[in-house]
């Protein structure tokens, strides 16, 4: 008989630190979102659930139901859900500066380019669909 209460009265014990655990939990992601919330503004950097890193174009605080509109490309705007923006992104407060540059030195970038891209010693080249299509058409032509 002892033993059952004692059982129960760590059964009990439990229950309550569960429950006061999780009530913890939720005031702390209640408040995470609020923030969220009024962080998203549009021009803001964010972080998608994807990966993917956008600037908010539109978003609507009291109906979270309707798509955020997030800018992932100059000109190229998508809809997501407001639950996949996973985070705001911070700019770096490390950036440094300097302001005593030299006016007479002049830095060339001398680095050859195909189709606008930088070619790069063991890079690879990048390829138009177009150029890769009649590669391909070459090399199946040799065999």
């Amino acid at each position: 008989m002892p033993m059952e209460i004692l059982l129960f009265g760590l059964l009990a014990v439990l229950v309550v630190f569960m429950f006061v655990n999780g009530r913890k939990r939720q005031k702390q992601m209640k408040a995470e979102q609020e923030e969220k919330a009024t962080k998203t503004v549009p021009g803001v950097k964010v972080l998608l659930q994807g990966g993917i890193y956008g600037t908010i174009v539109a978003y609507d605080h009291d109906d979270l139901d309707s798509p955020a509109l997030v800018e992932i490309a100059p000109g190229t705007v998508i809809e997501v859900h407001s639950q996949a923006i996973l985070r705001i992104v911070e700019p770096k407060d490390d950036v440094v500066i300097v302001d005593d540059v030299d006016s007479d030195v002049v830095v060339v970038d001398e680095t050859p380019l195909v189709n606008d891209v930088p070619v790069v010693d063991d890079a690879p080249v990048v390829e138009t669909t177009e150029e890769t299509r009649r590669r391909l058409e070459r090399d199946a032509d040799d065999k």
